[in-house]
């Protein structure tokens, strides 16, 4: 059943770094090459539908590495679990302070309600969207270590 645990943990995580890895790297290019307003309004409708869909996503992902902690904790690689544990955590502590207050107001953004710096605000995002995808890569990667 641990092993179970442990590969479904590593799958949803490794899911949800992939989705995040894509938005930066990706999708975010697109939207900023995409003619006229059509960059912000995706950027907006984006921000709405993984701004519904991501809490539960981080949230989920680490009661699941806290289950793996638990019931895997004299098992070899626990302490790599639990620092993936606390680096998820420090990833959504990053959510909420930075990301998620940006994100709120660009969710309703229209070409004409708009501010003027809101350029800024997303390039502004998009920093600190970078710095949370590392942290979760390395959650990630200690999972993966962990499996072995």
């Amino acid at each position: 059943m641990l092993n179970a645990l442990e590969v479904v943990t590593t799958v949803v995580v490794g899911v949800m770094v992939g989705v995040e890895f894509s938005v930066a790297f990706v999708m975010n290019r697109i939207f900023n090459a995409l003619p006229e307003d059509s960059g912000q309004l995706g950027r907006a409708h984006g921000g709405r539908m993984l701004g519904a869909v991501m809490p539960f996503w981080y949230i989920g992902s680490l009661v699941l590495v806290a289950v793996w902690a638990v019931a895997g904790w004299h098992h070899h690689g626990t302490g790599l679990v639990v620092t993936a544990g606390a680096l998820l955590m420090l990833s959504m502590i990053m959510s909420i302070l930075l990301l998620v207050p940006i994100n709120n107001r660009g969710k309703t953004w229209t070409p004409e309600n708009r501010p003027a710096d809101w350029k800024e605000q997303m390039n502004r995002w998009d920093r600190f969207h970078y710095v949370r995808v590392a942290v979760i890569i390395a959650a990630f990667t200690l999972l993966a270590a962990a499996l072995t």
